[in-house]
């Protein structure tokens, strides 16, 4: 993502950024925004749509220091949830793959 790049380049915090530290960074604002459900399934949006911002662009630095482009990973995931989870099988149940 060009302008997420840019941005990081631009306050020199690269430097901060080894995939240790980002992967720590995910899990660390993934709290915040679970802390926005702690005692009501109806969250603030506002805040909600922060924290979410934080754990994407987290996420996206992440896969952008190992080389990695976002779009191309969810898809092969999706490619492999799709065989663990057929259609016929998973429709409407949320049980976990290995007790289909």
């Amino acid at each position: 993502m060009p302008t997420l790049r840019e941005f990081v380049i631009e306050r020199e915090w690269g430097q901060f950024h080894s995939a240790a530290n980002l992967a720590k960074s995910i899990s660390i604002e993934s709290g915040e925004l679970l802390e926005c459900f702690q005692w009501d399934d109806q969250a603030n949006i506002d805040r909600v749509k922060e924290e979410l911002a934080d754990v994407l662009t987290y996420a996206y630095l992440l896969a952008d220091k190992i080389g990695l482009d976002p779009a191309e990973i969810i898809l092969e995931k999706l490619q492999k949830t799709r065989t663990k989870y057929p259609v016929e099988k998973a429709r409407g149940r949320s049980t976990k793959y290995d007790q289909l």
